[in-house]
């Protein structure tokens, strides 16, 4: 049976039940708010009814903003279908729900140039990633190389050795091998200033540095200048992932960080890996950017699908963590 410290237990009945509750409203009540809240398919708290996403009509350039059907409900797609009628669209702001203005937009050059105009990255395509919510059709971000999306001025989210959670949904069966697939805390600068100065969710079977069990994919973190499956450098006991949607997390605290995993439509979370941190990177730099879908220096050769995530202020229970997937299998992600 599952069971839920006090203050969480409080929280979940001010918002009625576990499902109703959107993830940033448990993260809440668990004292480790989210600092910023993406996502193309759904709100992420249950009173969230703006702007979920803009996509932008290649032919003419115009944009429109995709809220939800209800507050906190899932993506009113056919406003997107009807806008990208006969042409494309690409998805060119993710907005941040937390209300810290931590949007997500076309990363810039780094240490690895973008290979859009300017040096940018390129945009997703905005119907690449169709799926059902509950039984509505909604949109993912899929990423492919040369794409990623960048936030270096954000606001509230974790720096130095500060404490922090991050979940993310992804597609199980999007990835490659390539550098690097992240969602999470990167460099201000998208430049590498050094090993400790990122921590993000890291998914695909990139084997340069770290690997898990199997061939992959592994839900990994990015520490910068290594992908982390555990303690050690190399090869860990991370298990390869089979699921179609992936409920992937990654948290970290002084001396102490973890990964933690499962399927998004049915079951509980699995921890893969809770202990100390790998040699060098004991105390943490993070600088607190935001990046999707690529490195901190943007490395931008992998490729991957994303639906929600979020980052959070704080160290989350592994108790809020397991309301916050019970939520996410009741959302019932399913193929169209």
């Amino acid at each position: 049976m599952l069971r839920f410290p006090l203050n969480l237990a409080l929280g979940l009945a001010v918002t009625r039940s576990l499902v109703a509750a959107g993830p940033c409203d448990i993260y809440a009540s668990g004292e480790t708010p989210c600092v910023a809240a993406h996502s193309t398919t759904r709100a992420l708290y249950d009173a969230y009814a703006d702007a979920l996403y803009q996509v932008k009509r290649d032919s003419d350039g115009t944009t429109v903003d995709i809220v939800p059907l209800t507050a906190g409900g899932a993506a009113d797609s056919s406003v997107q279908d009807t806008f990208c009628a006969d042409t494309t669209c690409s998805i060119s702001i993710i907005y941040d729900q937390s209300g810290n203005g931590n949007h997500l937009t076309q990363a810039p050059p780094g240490g690895f140039d973008g290979p859009a105009e300017g040096g940018y990255d390129n945009l997703a395509d905005a119907t690449a990633a169709p799926i059902s919510l509950n039984g509505q059709k909604v949109y993912g971000v899929s990423i492919e190389p040369g794409m990623g999306y960048r936030n270096n001025e954000p606001v509230g989210t974790a720096t130095g050795d500060d404490p922090q959670g991050i979940y993310a949904v992804l597609d199980g069966t999007n990835y490659n091998d390539q550098c690097c697939f992240d969602y999470g805390n990167a460099e201000t600068s998208s430049l590498d200033t050094g090993s400790g100065h990122m921590e993000t969710i890291y998914f695909g079977n990139c084997r340069i540095w770290g690997t898990g069990t199997g061939d992959g994919p592994w839900i990994m973190a990015d520490l910068e200048n290594g992908l982390f499956s555990g303690e050690s450098a190399d090869y860990n006991d991370d298990p390869s992932i089979t699921s179609r949607f992936v409920t992937a997390v990654v948290k970290g605290q002084p001396s102490e960080w973890a990964i933690r995993g499962g399927d998004a439509t049915t079951g509980a979370l699995s921890t893969f890996y809770d202990g100390a941190r790998p040699a060098g990177y004991d105390p943490m730099y993070k600088e607190g950017a935001i990046i999707l879908g690529i490195g901190g220096d943007n490395s931008n050769g992998a490729q991957g699908t994303f639906y929600e995530g979020v980052m959070t202020s704080g160290y989350p229970s592994d108790d809020t963590e397991n309301a916050v997937q019970e939520n996410i299998v009741a959302a019932k992600y399913a193929e169209m």
